[in-house]
């Protein structure tokens, strides 16, 4: 089978299995509301990713689109998506030059529209080619990590059009943080090692959405799970979720399998590593490579190589090995599928709508970071629960004033 043929079976794969944005194709597809539009995509390009660029171009965009982090492409899906008819400058490497050159092919297209993970393109926007803001209607951004950084330029003065904040939208973040990453962070980390979870110690670094659904896999798999964290209210919370919390210097001496789940740099660091036991598995489900201090293992170990295929072994001073996953990238991608279909379906649903909002807003919205509108999210949840033939109540008239009444 070559790389098209491979490519499309993933593709027709998710399309069978994202109910959502079908729903959402089915309504607009007489409208065709992204007709004569460019938008540009930054988003791990794999297979859901794919076909939510296809939906967008069978309504009418014209589509580029790359990956939002060097390794997380499929380089078959890449090369099947462009026979849909999207602009495709992608290709899995660790080449960090060519990852950016691809970033700036797909914003050449002019955007009107940018669809990002990560907040490289709005960045690369702002640092390099300012002038093409006045073409741009908004930005969607899809992570925590992305959203942080269009605060930092909104506080900075240097954000110039409005951004939909779809990491934070209901639909996403109760769903695609917690129960996407936890269940995709454990799926790359078990292809990648066959080793057991069960009965070892599990340390989680960061307790929030996506980290919570880390530590709830982990426990489901039978592991002793370890919290660490900086914020005293989240570690309450994982204490009485029922996990031991305490300090990455303490858990460092006890873990058997690390997952930084923080958005910030340097969490695992030299003296970490130096004070961990033999046959540690190191991974990171943060977006950049920076949780897990790469640089430190670099020049520190004795010997390094790689065991298996997104595997690299590093021996420490003292004999002990240690093994990093996807040379501390995003563990869930480089290491294996990314998040469940059906769990991107409810993602790409937003940001399928949030693009058509701002089209529908343009020149409308202040310039701000914000969640779609909550009828959106009802709109999607609506869909969802009718492609799971569920129905639930509704208020009566009268449940309705009472709520409404302060009598």
């Amino acid at each position: 089978m070559n790389l098209v043929e491979s490519g499309r079976k993933k593709i027709e794969w998710v399309k069978q299995h994202m109910k959502v944005l079908n729903t959402l194709k089915e309504m607009y597809m007489d409208e065709q509301p992204f007709k004569g539009i460019n938008i540009s995509m930054s988003i791990h390009l794999e297979a859901k990713t794919a076909y939510t660029a296809v939906v967008l171009h069978e309504l009418g965009a014209n589509v580029a689109i790359t990956s939002s982090n060097p390794l997380s492409t499929q380089d078959d899906v890449a090369e099947a998506l462009k026979t849909y008819g999207v602009n495709v400058y992608a290709k899995r490497t660790p080449d960090e030059e060519l990852y950016w050159k691809n970033i700036d092919k797909v914003l050449a297209i002019k955007p009107n529209i940018v669809i990002d993970d990560g907040a490289d393109l709005g960045v690369r926007i702002v640092e390099k080619y300012p002038e093409l803001l006045e073409n741009i209607w908004g930005i969607n951004e899809e992570t925590t990590t992305g959203i942080k950084r269009y605060k930092a330029l909104l506080k900075d003065g240097k954000l110039k059009v409005p951004v939909i904040d779809v990491n934070d939208s209901y639909m996403k973040y109760l769903f695609d943080n917690r129960y996407g990453t936890g269940q995709s962070t454990w799926d790359g980390i078990i292809r990648s090692t066959n080793l057991t979870v069960a009965g070892k110690n599990v340390v989680v670094a960061g307790y929030g959405w996506c980290g919570k659904g880390v530590a709830m896999r982990a426990k489901g798999l039978g592991a002793k799970v370890i919290v660490t964290e900086v914020d005293p209210i989240k570690a309450i919370e994982a204490v009485m979720d029922g996990f031991e919390v305490m300090p990455m210097d303490e858990a460092a001496k006890i873990g058997d399998f690390f997952v930084t789940v923080t958005g910030d740099t340097d969490v695992i660091v030299e003296r970490h590593f130096l004070s961990m036991k033999d046959g540690v598995v190191l991974a990171n489900a943060g977006h950049f490579d920076i949780e897990v201090k790469v640089a430190d293992l670099e020049r520190i170990n004795v010997e390094k190589k790689e065991v298996r295929n997104g595997v690299t072994q590093y021996t420490m001073p003292n004999g002990n090995k240690l093994y990093l996953l996807g040379m501390g990238r995003l563990v869930n991608l480089v290491n294996g599928d990314g998040h469940p279909v059906e769990i991107m379906d409810l993602s790409f649903s937003l940001q399928l709508e949030g693009a058509k909002y701002l089209k529908e807003n343009k020149g409308k919205i202040d310039i701000d970071v914000r969640p779609v509108p909550y009828e959106v999210d009802l709109k999607i949840a609506k869909i969802k629960l009718k492609s799971m033939g569920i129905e639930i109540d509704e208020l009566t008239p009268e449940q309705i004033e009472y709520l409404n009444s302060w009598k």
